[in-house]
């Protein structure tokens, strides 16, 4: 029983991984697509923006979840093996989940939107990110022999370390820009944007026609006061602000 526990959690982290790594390199760094990128009617930014910030905070959570059982295993408990291959397999199976279901069952968007072979890259990347992962966590299960040892929080406390690195990362605005930021309103205006920007002794770099996606210009230790003026997401602030937010909008 401890030795299913430990590894159904530590694949439940590898899966957020996995999605955090998705989100983080594919929707923000190289911006290949976005959550929903082939649904029709969701093709605005404001909305694409949102949807990633939602599945990012599922997959913080899924990832809390998954610390939370792993802490509260009793000293018995070994992690010399069954962490890292249950970390494996979660993380292959997220992009094996993704691949299938996302991309051809419910097609709601692909590796890349802009190759003439979509395919191509959905089946390369589960294969070298998906199989090559569950592979080789798998065959670390399958050479372990028991299940005796002693727990060690030092394993712990990387994973929530590198737990909250992600998340941190995951709300970071565009690489590269130390003062820039994209922001996204509830309602969108002249009024709101520009109520905010003055708030907050920031400069608007770009918008969208309907006033509601920014790229501004603000110093980071500001960027939480956008979210007293109508933000519902703001990049390098982190998305629990902006929810609450979005919930009393």
């Amino acid at each position: 029983m401890i030795r299913r526990r430990v590894l159904v959690a530590s694949a439940g982290l590898g899966f957020a991984f996995g999605g955090f790594f998705d989100g983080i390199l594919l929707h923000q760094i190289l911006q290949w697509h976005h959550l929903l990128s082939l649904v029709a009617g969701a093709g605005d930014l404001a909305a694409q923006v949102m949807w990633d910030g939602y599945f990012h905070a599922a997959m913080y959570v899924i990832a809390a979840i998954s610390l939370w059982v792993l802490w509260r295993l009793p000293s018995s408990a070994t992690f010399t093996t069954l962490l890292p291959a249950g970390l494996l397999i979660g993380f292959g199976v997220w992009h094996i989940v993704d691949g299938v279901l996302s991309h051809w069952v419910l097609q709601i968007h692909r590796i890349r939107l802009d190759t003439q072979y979509p395919l191509a890259w959905d089946i390369g990347w589960m294969a070298i990110f998906g199989v090559v992962p569950l592979a080789a966590g798998w065959r670390m299960l399958a050479r372990r022999t028991t299940t005796t040892g002693h727990a060690t929080p030092r394993p712990l406390v990387g994973l929530t370390g590198l737990t909250l690195a992600l998340g941190a990362a995951a709300a970071q605005p565009i690489p590269g820009a130390d003062t820039t930021t994209a922001v996204v309103f509830a309602r969108g205006g002249a009024g709101e944007l520009f109520g905010a920007l003055a708030a907050t002794d920031g400069r608007l770099i770009w918008n969208d026609q309907t006033l509601r996606v920014a790229l501004v210009d603000v110093a980071p230790d500001r960027r939480w006061r956008l979210y007293r003026h109508g933000a519902i997401f703001v990049g390098g602030a982190g998305f629990p602000a902006g929810c609450l937010t979005a919930s009393r909008s």
